[in-house]
């Protein structure tokens, strides 16, 4: 999947998404909303080492979450580029991959 067109597609759905729900997606509601949902990420991840109460939750269903809780975390971080013209697939060549053999 390309990160371009994928964080296209989920601004789209982030606009919709704040005129549903009535508020301004400005600068700060990016790194806000990142920041829940590492939040719920970290619960989830508690949840799956057994280090949080299931809430009744089987351990499928929490393993479930731990993956779309990942995916939140993803999609926010993309939008969050995103509002600050941030090329993350450059941004990853120069920091990570130069490293690669």
């Amino acid at each position: 999947m390309d990160l371009d067109t994928l964080s296209e597609r989920l601004e789209k759905i982030s606009v919709r998404y704040g005129e549903r729900l009535g508020f301004e997606r400005d600068p700060d509601w990016f790194l806000l909303k990142l920041q829940e949902e590492v939040g719920e990420l970290t619960q989830a991840y508690l949840q799956h080492t057994g280090r949080a109460r299931s809430k009744g939750a089987t351990p499928g269903q929490i393993h479930e979450t731990l993956q779309l809780e990942f995916a939140d975390v993803l999609c926010q971080l993309l939008l969050f580029a995103r509002q600050h013209d941030v090329d993350l697939s450059a941004a990853v060549e120069r920091k990570w991959l130069v490293y690669e053999d």
